[in-house]
């Protein structure tokens, strides 16, 4: 069975729309993220890279829908009750579009804070135009709709916020939790890099029958480096306790 030329052309044609598709945006992608000038704040960044993309792929739909001879603005026009019921099956992701719209250009938030919103809390990673990327001080990346970010309540930590690190250790009782925090705090103020305010501090968080609980905090200039940070304050800790 012989297939008809024009729907091989035509298959093609996709074919060729979509990878080129794919490796503009890609492109476009790759020397936006790596504008380097803008590193302090990329939100604005991260916001025209969206837009573009979004824009590629759409002009990529209407080329595909062309193809077909289906003229996208007359089929809008023509699908009414449905295109209706369309718009209403997809105001969340209307909501998170304008949403993101919202926090980039009013800068409610930006890539870089720390934030708080129903017990997740991280530092903004990406602010899309649909959802908002924070993590965690475990790694753990977040999505979060956009549209949940401009309709409740939310925490916005002050700047060094994102720099603190937190350390959670259990001292044996016999340790005198004086000579531990003088000795703790000695070694966090040798590392290059420790602010030296806020400083320092050691928390007793509460005491059981087989130790003491308790909690390191400082803070760090590059919150890149926390990991390293944490292996060898809690490896001093376990020298210590040895």
């Amino acid at each position: 069975m012989n297939i008809p030329t024009d729907i091989v052309q035509t298959f093609i044609r996709i074919i060729v729309i979509i990878v080129l598709t794919t490796i503009i945006s890609k492109i476009i992608t790759k020397i936006l993220n790596k504008m380097n000038r803008f590193k302090d704040d990329m939100t604005g960044i991260y916001l025209i890279r969206d837009i573009i993309v979004y824009i590629i792929y759409f002009i990529a739909l209407m080329d595909i829908l062309r193809l077909f001879g289906i003229n996208l603005y007359g089929t809008l026009l023509s699908l009414g009750i449905v295109g209706i019921a369309v718009s209403l099956a997809a105001k969340d992701i209307i909501s998170n579009l304008f949403s993101g719209i919202i926090l980039i250009i009013g800068k409610s938030i930006k890539v870089g804070d720390t934030i708080e919103i129903n017990k997740t809390k991280g530092v903004v990673e990406q602010i899309h135009l649909r959802t908002t990327t924070i993590k965690d001080d475990d790694g753990i990346i977040s999505n979060i709709p956009n549209s949940t970010l401009t309709n409740n309540l939310f925490k916005l930590y002050k700047a060094p916020e994102k720099y603190r690190i937190n350390i959670f250790a259990g001292l044996p009782l016999n340790i005198d939790l004086d000579e531990f925090s003088s000795y703790i705090i000695e070694k966090i103020n040798k590392l290059d890099g420790v602010l030296d305010e806020p400083k320092p501090r050691i928390y007793a968080k509460d005491i059981t029958f087989e130790q003491t609980n308790i909690k390191i905090s400082f803070w760090i200039k590059d919150y890149n480096n926390k990991d390293d940070y944490k292996l060898i304050i809690t490896n001093d800790v376990r020298k210590f306790t040895k």
